[in-house]
């Protein structure tokens, strides 16, 4: 396929930082078996220590339960004012929890909340036995949906987290779950926040403590078990840029949030995030043979965003790899090449772009002409 360069002019105006060469100082050590920091607009991974580790997640399993449990009521098979008894075996479940009382329903809300904010394991198995009848097959719709989700190395044995052999996760699958979390159900993310909830007259404190001390903290969640740790998914948000950072393995409530904080401070003060293209915004036109138009503009169907170290976004440079001959009929969203963006000589991506409008396939003699003008070409270049 023939390459069309592009300069980054567009991006040099819109961003116009300095061109000397940014500092980035090595990632702060963190005290944790595994780690990870992902911006979730760009889609990059910032840090990382030992994401494919298979770990234990405690409480972090409540992640998937929690997924689970918003489709179910995004699709109208549980209702947040719907109320629910816990089961003897939700009932006995050890570990932490909201403390139900089997002879009083409670509301789907207020069970979302007390598996979110408490980390109520009675919570999660009522919830789980709402949805799917049991535990178990809770946790087969666990595992179909992580691997929709494409979470590659994580096995769900049960909807709390408690200990079990077979039960890890990944902190890389662990981000993108997360992230999915946000950008699915944003409508229930803001429970995330709640630093408090109350039920059966007993209060419980949210256990993530940057939720008191970083105000660009919204969320997410604690674990902790003897055999897996203190852990972390932390989210934090400035200017309207998101970072989603993971620490597993560590030692203390405190350990887990310090650490988190790091990796938090660390990707906001020395990244920068800014946006390359809006949705369907045309990054060039490329030609088109048989079709009602000659040419055909080429993008992204979303906003397209990268990360570059602070005061590197002026020196990004473009270059586009478009598909050709590219022969009408052309639907609008096919994919028609690559873009690569690259800094310093390196790739720091590189993304499939679009057709941004569809280009219908021309009359008989358009098409006619347009073959010979293509024999013409192939014979003559």
């Amino acid at each position: 396929m023939p390459r069309i360069a592009i300069t980054a002019s567009l991006i040099a105006a819109l961003f116009s930082s300095s061109i000397a060469h940014a500092f980035v100082p090595p990632v702060p050590e963190i005290a944790a078996k595994s780690y990870y920091l992902y911006d979730k607009q760009s889609g990059q991974v910032l840090a990382a220590r030992d994401p494919d580790m298979k770990v234990e997640p405690a409480s972090l399993t409540k992640l998937m339960t929690a997924y689970l449990t918003f489709k179910a009521v995004k699709e109208g098979k549980l209702k947040l004012d719907q109320m629910l008894t816990v089961s003897e075996k939700g009932w006995k479940t050890e570990g932490s929890r909201m403390y139900l009382d089997p002879k009083v329903p409670a509301s789907v809300d207020d069970l979302i909340k007390g598996m979110i904010v408490q980390s109520g394991n009675d919570a999660c198995v009522t919830l789980a036995e709402a949805i799917a009848g049991s535990e178990e097959v809770f946790a087969q719709l666990m595992n179909k949906e992580a691997k929709r989700l494409g979470l590659h190395d994580s096995f769900f044995t049960n909807s709390t987290g408690l200990p079990d052999p077979k039960l890890h996760v990944t902190t890389s699958d662990l981000s993108r779950l997360a992230s999915a979390i946000i950008t699915d159900f944003p409508e229930f993310y803001h429970i995330y926040s709640i630093k408090e909830f109350k039920y059966n007259n007993i209060s419980q404190p949210n256990r993530n403590l940057l939720l008191y001390r970083d105000p660009f903290v919204d969320g997410m969640k604690t674990g902790h078990t003897e055999s897996a740790g203190y852990n972390l998914v932390a989210s934090s948000k400035r200017d309207d840029r998101r970072l989603i950072s993971v620490v597993v393995g560590t030692t203390s409530p405190e350990v887990r949030a310090t650490e988190s904080s790091k990796l938090l401070n660390w990707g906001a003060q020395f990244y920068e995030t800014p946006r390359l293209y809006t949705a369907k915004q045309a990054v060039q036109t490329v030609p088109v043979w048989k079709g009602k138009a000659d040419t055909v503009g080429v993008g992204f169907m979303t906003d397209q965003f990268i990360t570059v170290p602070k005061g590197d976004a002026a020196k990004i440079k473009i270059e586009l790899t478009s598909q050709q001959p590219l022969i009408a009929p052309i639907k609008e969203g096919q994919q028609v090449g690559t873009l690569k963006i690259m800094l310093d000589g390196k790739m720091l991506s590189e993304r499939p772009v679009v057709a941004i409008a569809a280009v219908e396939e021309a009359n008989i003699f358009g098409r006619a002409w347009d073959t010979i003008r293509l024999w013409w070409k192939g014979i003559f270049g």
